[in-house]
């Protein structure tokens, strides 16, 4: 069943099952961009926590932060500083001074003591080594996580505290406008500062506009700014609870970063085939974009899964492939290495005539297209070099150099491209917000000690309930009882962590289901049997 034919314009297919949700771009049926989050409760980057200072070290000019984890967060001091200010102003307001003439004769309290140094150190620029005079231990303090725990270490956090959207980011404590250095043009850079000052924000709040705002109309910015500041409103009244420590914003899901860029993008569809991530969608856009974009919404019910359905499943499997076709009978082969990565542009089997110079030219704006969408698709970052087909013409570079520039423009990732060089070669940096699908999908193998890759236990979980349903859907086997033969490590992860969605499955179809280990299969094998007759179902 192919549901894109004949569908032109954009579509966003959203898949979401017990252990992952994966969001699919469709351009007139054609992949463009692939996204998936697998759930976890370790603190990422974005997230904002009311914590609670711990201690301060002087010597690693650093303070650790209890905010609700396993390790206690670490804030150097230079993070500090944006949050000084409004420690300084909350010990000022809070502390009551003593009425005229009631001081004591010999001597200052604590609390007269704090309150002076309070107010000497507000009258001026403050310091790192001021640090320690306006933070004490026990104090809390609002927290925002810049890179997450890694290995023995906790999470690193700031107090500079700011919420990304897509074309803007809300800064609730710093009331000035920005526009981000990338934007270039005087006339550009103008319109969009006239823009930021005609929307309406709370007093005391700032904007900056983010890269992939230059060239877009208020109305994106509109819808974006309404997000940020709904966001802001649950945060606000997380904090009016009172509990220490706590996460009070949670970087958005997947889901939400979902809504929240079709409310900024001309998107012609959504497909959903779960009912509480369709109404949370629904309702979102609905809220902020009324009901004629709320309409675009559309429940997936069929048995065939979504991603099949949509031939989403066979376009990602060239993700993960060294050698990818382009039109016209050209390839590019795709390298990573620890230092950057190298894409390389072969002709293949193009046809050379009499204007090889055109047909070569033609190739390498087919394989540009290609690298932008490969790069996109596989959330790789870096720096990455092209070594496109050798090209005579000044011309034709300048024009592929135009056109890889406009390829990346929309990139989510920040992106800069160099000129071709005379080598033929062009070099280009990409920023990763994320993991790569690579590293998130992939462990290294046990078979090769990590010179190839094998799916995670995890992965294959995924794999088999989503096969597993399938199966139970099909009305041929609703009497048959189900046997799963699989890895013995893939067995461990469904009897252990995954066991009770396991049980979930069987009794919402009220199947008897049995599964084996096998040490003979591979990792990434599996096989259905009928329990009873041992015939293999697909």
């Amino acid at each position: 069943m192919n549901l894109f034919k004949n569908k032109p314009g954009k579509q966003l297919i959203v898949n979401c099952e017990k252990l992952e949700t994966s969001v699919a771009l469709l351009s007139t049926g054609k992949l463009e961009e692939y996204l998936m989050e697998r759930h976890s409760d370790v603190p990422v980057p974005g997230n904002i926590y009311l914590g609670k200072i711990v201690n301060l070290e002087q010597k690693l000019q650093a303070a650790f932060v209890d905010i609700g984890c396993e390790k206690n967060a670490f804030l150097h001091y230079s993070d500090m500083l944006t949050g000084a200010d409004e420690a300084l102003d909350k010990i000022i307001e809070s502390t009551p001074q003593p009425p005229a003439g009631k001081r004591k004769k010999r001597g200052r309290s604590k609390t007269e003591t704090l309150l002076d140094t309070a107010i000497k150190l507000r009258k001026r620029k403050l310091t790192v080594n001021d640090i320690p005079e306006v933070f004490k231990p026990g104090m809390e303090l609002l927290v925002q996580v810049t890179k997450g725990p890694i290995g023995t270490k906790g999470a690193r956090v700031t107090t500079d505290i700011s919420i990304a959207g897509r074309f803007l980011v809300l800064m609730p404590y710093a009331d000035h406008l920005g526009l981000s250095t990338k934007i270039e043009g005087e006339t550009e850079r103008a319109r969009l500062r006239k823009v930021l000052e005609n929307l309406e924000r709370p007093e005391g709040m700032g904007l900056i506009c983010r890269t992939v705002g230059e060239g877009r109309k208020s109305i994106y910015f509109k819808h974006d700014l309404n997000i940020l500041l709904d966001y802001w409103e649950k945060i606000d009244e997380a904090l009016e609870k009172g509990a220490t420590p706590a996460l009070v914003y949670r970087e958005p899901s997947l889901l939400e970063r979902t809504i929240r860029d079709f409310m900024t993008e001309e998107i012609d569809e959504i497909v959903v085939d779960n009912l509480d991530a369709y109404d949370q969608i629904y309702a979102a856009i609905k809220k902020f974009g009324g009901r004629k974009q709320a309409a675009k919404v559309t429940r997936y019910k069929q048995p065939q899964h979504i991603f099949e359905a949509y031939q989403i499943r066979e376009q990602l499997d060239l993700v993960f492939q060294r050698k990818v076709p382009i039109a016209g009978g050209g390839y590019i082969c795709i390298d990573e290495t620890e230092a950057l990565i190298a894409i390389d542009v072969n002709s293949g089997r193009s046809k050379v005539g009499s204007d090889q110079a055109d047909l070569i030219f033609q190739t390498n704006c087919a394989a540009a297209e290609e690298i932008a969408r490969q790069l996109r698709l596989r959330n790789v970052g870096g720096l990455v070099v092209l070594d496109f087909i050798d090209m005579k013409s000044m011309h034709h570079r300048d024009e592929l150099y135009k056109l890889m520039k406009k390829l990346t423009r929309d990139d989510r990732a920040k992106t800069r491209v160099l000129p071709v060089s005379k080598l033929g070669l062009m070099e280009m940096t990409r920023q990763r917000e994320h993991e790569s699908i690579q590293d998130a999908v992939y462990v290294n193998c046990p078979y090769c000690r990590g010179s190839g890759l094998v799916k995670s236990p995890e992965s294959m979980s995924v794999e088999i309930q989503r096969r597993l349903a399938g199966i139970l859907r099909d009305k041929h086997y609703r009497k048959v009882p189900v046997r799963v033969s699989m890895h013995p490590e893939v067995l461990q992860r469904l009897k252990n962590q995954d066991a009770g969605l396991l049980d979930e499955l069987a009794a919402e179809f009220k199947h008897e289901l049995s599964f084996r280990a096998d040490e003979e299969l591979h990792m990434e094998e599996f096989h259905f049997f009928n329990a009873d007759t041992g015939v293999e179902i697909w």
